[in-house]
């Protein structure tokens, strides 16, 4: 089983920004030239990617997260609580 990704280096005041990237072929985080970068499976429509922003951090890290900036957009800011 693979570990997770420690995101602590990228955690600012109990926020993540991230950098989402949605129709990938599997739901993954990485980082890339210093930025976190998830990729989802799910489409970029019905808020169907930002649920699964939301279900990824809690199934993968046991974090609980709300989408605090970037509903609309690639880039996101989510705020851990």
């Amino acid at each position: 089983m693979n570990q997770p990704f420690n995101l602590t280096p990228f955690i600012q005041n109990g926020r993540l920004q991230l950098k989402v990237v949605p129709n990938a072929k599997k739901t993954f985080l990485k980082e890339e030239n210093g930025t976190l970068k998830l990729y989802l499976h799910a489409p970029p429509e019905k808020d169907k990617a930002n649920k699964e922003l939301v279900a990824f951090f809690k199934k993968e890290h046991h974090l609980s997260v709300y989408l605090v900036s970037g509903a609309k957009s690639r880039e996101k800011i989510v705020e851990i609580y």
